[in-house]
């Protein structure tokens, strides 16, 4: 968990997270220093934090925020490709913040 002051951007403090992520396993061994995957919002969407992911080997769904969908679409074909984006992946995305209804 990193802290930090309220009108402070989420973003901003992405890289450390991953950092820090120990997976605990079952069998032998140390936990793992990576997740397969992570789902996110949009407001991890930007570049570094998808390099961050990138250099790390995670795979990601982070929805493509619209101004930046609009640059890239702006560039023609130098804007790239648009990320991969798994759309029922994605919706369970913040199932940690929502009470359970069992």
């Amino acid at each position: 968990m990193v802290v930090t002051p309220g009108q402070r951007a989420d973003c901003t403090q992405f890289k450390p997270v991953p950092e820090k992520i120990r997976v605990p396993e079952s069998g032998p061994g140390g936990p793992r220093k990576k997740p397969v995957s992570v789902a996110a919002d949009k407001a991890y969407g930007n570049g570094p934090c998808r390099e961050c992911l990138r250099h790390r080997g995670i795979r990601h769904t982070i929805q493509e925020k619209t101004d930046s969908q609009a640059e890239r679409l702006r560039k023609g074909s130098h804007g790239g490709r648009p990320p991969g984006f798994d759309e029922q992946w994605y919706k369970t995305r913040n199932t940690v913040e929502r009470p359970s209804t069992g």
